[in-house]
């Protein structure tokens, strides 16, 4: 399966968008990923919020690339990725990298909430906006066992 990248680029997009509004509903703060980006990239908020929509638009590309590999119905698939996606490079890497300690809990006991639950909303955007099509034969056996 090949990967359509006019539409993981604007799943990575609007994902991006969502994850930021999810985190301004849920911190009621605008904009902090890319702020601590810019600010750990010493390019401010205006290199901050490029790179914080190029990193959805790359998560969007691997999902499509892997997604196909993945098992269930499109939302447990993009959940699928998204939860592992902010395990290893939220939790474990980004977060401690950055002195919030593990899942961010040196910066508070719902960092580690609020980062799934921004991470997830990013996910159901890439399950609608980059569905997984479902190749000839595996429409086939799918028919044959109902």
């Amino acid at each position: 399966m090949r990967i359509r990248f006019g539409k993981a680029v604007l799943a990575g997009l609007v994902g991006t968008l969502v994850f930021d509004i999810a985190g301004l509903l849920m911190k009621r703060e605008w904009w902090d990923t890319p702020a601590m980006l810019g600010t750990n990239l010493d390019l401010g908020l205006a290199g901050g919020v490029p790179a914080h929509y190029a990193i959805g638009i790359v998560l969007a590309i691997i999902y499509a690339g892997i997604a196909p590999s993945l098992w269930g119905p499109d939302w447990v698939r993009a959940l699928m990725f998204m939860t592992v996606q902010t395990v290893l490079g939220v939790w474990l890497f980004l977060q401690p990298l950055l002195g919030m300690g593990i899942a961010g809990l040196e910066a508070g006991p719902l960092v580690p909430v609020i980062s799934l639950a921004g991470h997830w909303a990013f996910g159901l955007v890439l399950a609608v906006l980059y569905p997984v099509r479902r190749s000839a034969s595996a429409e086939q056996v799918a028919t044959a066992n109902r």
